[in-house]
């Protein structure tokens, strides 16, 4: 486990978000480093499969292709994207080392009854092998859900509370959403 000193302004994010239509090929994810003080110190992108297996892969090809040893964090908007292409934080923080933290926003009663698709049985294998979502009740008064790796609830719900300005969505993960669509409707 990682602890993670939120008190430091120099803390720096990596937040993934995806933007993708359902008649697409690909999704775009975009991916952020923002300080905790909301300084934005870098932009990638990267592409997966809309319905395929290829999520994990791209977020850690993401992280790689950054080269820096200065990302505190991994943040995700959400383990299950482009139609059901999962990816499997336990897996990235035991790959790079870095905690990770998947977030969502709605309760859910499962997925299991929407997957479908090439390679169906694995990925509701891969859905049932995630960890539990926790809800966290923010500063707000929002109340989102995460799965957390390599940190503790305690210091991933400091840190997410620490990255909101308004509503439920942390500030890197909002810049990363633009950053997607920007891409997908202007590049």
């Amino acid at each position: 486990m990682v602890r993670i000193h939120n008190n430091k302004k120099g803390i720096r994010v990596l937040a993934i978000a995806e933007s993708f239509e359902k008649k697409d090929k690909k999704s775009i994810l975009a991916g952020i480093v923002m300080r905790r003080d909301f300084i934005v110190d870098g932009l990638i992108y990267g592409y997966t499969t809309v319905g395929g297996n290829d999520s994990s892969d791209t977020v850690l090809s993401i992280v790689k292709r950054l080269g820096r040893n200065d990302i505190n964090c991994v943040m995700l908007g959400g383990l299950i994207i482009s139609l059901f292409n999962i990816i499997d934080g336990k897996h990235i923080n035991e790959i790079t080392g870095l905690p990770v933290i998947g977030i969502s926003y709605k309760r859910s009663i499962g997925l299991k009854d929407s997957i479908h698709g090439i390679n169906h049985k694995q990925k509701i294998q891969d859905y049932f092998n995630l960890d539990d979502r926790k809800p966290l009740t923010l500063w707000t008064g929002k109340t989102i859900f995460i799965r957390h790796w390599g940190v503790n609830f305690s210091d991933a719900s400091n840190l997410i509370n620490s990255l909101v300005l308004q509503g439920a969505k942390p500030e890197p993960l909002r810049v990363a959403n633009l950053a997607a669509r920007a891409h997908k409707y202007y590049v």
